[in-house]
């Protein structure tokens, strides 16, 4: 009896010290990712849109992150059936400082909240310049609800294309592609720009650009490395991916801009770095270094040429959310099934590479599985909040800028210490919750 007691306690989960400490980090280098994406977007706008664009960031970190501790969390990892976790978690009853692995469950839930926080984040970027502040909040609680809890459950905690076999180490599927093709949903829904098509839009800050890049680079070693779960080999593999191909991506994005068009530009480079990064997140803990530099060179390609065609056509996608994220994320994801090798990551499977072509039939599932629900899932919830609030600014609005209309105040103000209020007849007229792309040029 005694000896079965014994092997009993030896079997029971445990904290380590090294994972923990590992994971502690790591949930502090994602956090630090939104605020580097608010950077990273708000130099891309002008400066009448500047404080606007990074408060769209900066309220995720509020309102997605009680949302997850609240009620998202235990929708994703709750046991509950193969499509959607339960509520065992709600209000994190039984998220303690209990193993979980070999980390407290308290911080996995943790670490778990600020993927969410970024994903919702990202979306931003395609409706920046007109989409009105609260409509904007509103949206992104009822899209974390109703597509990151979901997806999230069914490729990490357990559901059913989990159990297919659909490898996203630490969120190809889940967070940019989800993110990615719910923005180009919501650049259709919302229309264009009242100026674009008809004047050059262009950033007014590209050193925030560099920054924010760079910062987001910094943080995605914990977003990749974090998604070991524990510190040693894997987080080490995962790491070092993510150190290598993102600087395959920017030397690839710098040589095309310029045998292209003469220049390489620092926000060409900036992009290449995140794109780079956005693909090597799935396979980032299934492939081998040098994978990862091939990885990343090639998908420079995809979404490089996305960005392009889509400045030849009529839809607004402001910061190129679709090409840069769910472009890459679907690139990454479809490479993972390519290079993926047990030899690196037994609890993987082999790719085509390896002789398993089968993985990259079961990538494409979770790819258009995550596109087709992501796409109808945003539709209806934008559908639905412009069935009772206006979604988007009118053009009187868009032309004062949305940091004075949203928020009252400018992010270089003319005056030390000034805050504009407008007017009371400034105040906006009331406007269609979305304009069609063709009447905004």
């Amino acid at each position: 009896m005694l000896a079965t007691l014994l092997a009993v306690q030896d079997a029971a989960p445990t904290v380590s010290g090294a994972d923990t400490a590992w994971m502690l980090i790591s949930t502090a280098l994602v956090l630090l990712m939104t605020p580097a994406l608010a950077f990273f977007y708000g130099g891309l706008v002008r400066s009448k849109n500047a404080l606007n664009t990074m408060m769209m960031s900066f309220v995720a970190l509020g309102a997605v992150g009680l949302l997850w501790a609240l009620v998202a969390y235990s929708l994703a990892f709750d046991a509950g059936t193969a499509w959607i976790g339960g509520f065992t978690n709600a209000l994190l009853a039984g998220v303690g400082v209990e193993a979980k692995g070999t980390i407290p469950h308290v911080l996995f839930m943790a670490y778990q909240g600020t993927f969410a926080i970024i994903t919702a984040a990202l979306i931003s970027g395609a409706v920046v310049e007109r989409m009105r502040f609260g409509p904007y909040v509103a949206f992104i609680v009822l899209w974390t609800l109703l597509v990151y809890a979901p997806v999230a459950h069914w490729v990490w905690g357990g559901g059913w294309l989990m159990t297919k076999g659909v490898l996203d180490f630490a969120g190809g599927t889940v967070v940019h592609i989800n993110a990615g093709v719910s923005a180009l949903v919501a650049a259709m829904v919302l229309g264009g720009r009242k100026d674009f098509g008809r004047q050059a839009i262009l950033p007014h800050n590209v050193p925030f650009v560099l920054l924010g890049a760079g910062l987001l680079w910094f943080g995605w070693f914990g977003f990749n490395g974090g998604s070991a779960l524990a510190s040693g080999e894997l987080a080490s593999l995962a790491f070092t991916n993510t150190f290598l191909a993102p600087m395959a991506t920017l030397m690839v994005w710098v040589l095309l801009d310029y045998f292209r068009n003469g220049h390489a530009t620092a926000v060409g480079g900036a992009t290449g770095i995140v794109v780079g990064l956005v693909a090597v997140t799935p396979a980032a803990g299934f492939i081998s270094p040098a994978s990862a530099i091939a990885l990343g060179a090639l998908a420079a390609f995809p979404s490089y040429f996305a960005i392009a065609l889509r400045a030849r056509t009529r839809l607004d996608d402001s910061l190129d959310v679709f090409a840069g994220h769910g472009v890459g994320g679907i690139t990454g994801a479809l490479l993972t099934g390519v290079f993926a090798s047990k030899a690196f990551n037994p609890a993987g499977n082999d790719g085509l590479l390896a002789g398993n072509a089968a993985q990259l039939v079961t990538q494409a599932l979770g790819v258009g599985v995550s596109v087709v629900y992501a796409g109808v899932m945003t539709l209806v919830i934008l559908k639905g909040l412009a069935a009772v609030v206006q979604l988007r600014s009118d053009a009187r609005t868009e032309g004062l800028g949305m940091d004075v209309t949203q928020h009252g105040e400018e992010a270089y103000s003319t005056g030390e210490g000034s805050i504009l209020v407008l007017p009371a007849e400034a105040a906006p007229a009331a406007a269609p919750s979305a304009v069609p792309a063709t009447a905004a040029r």
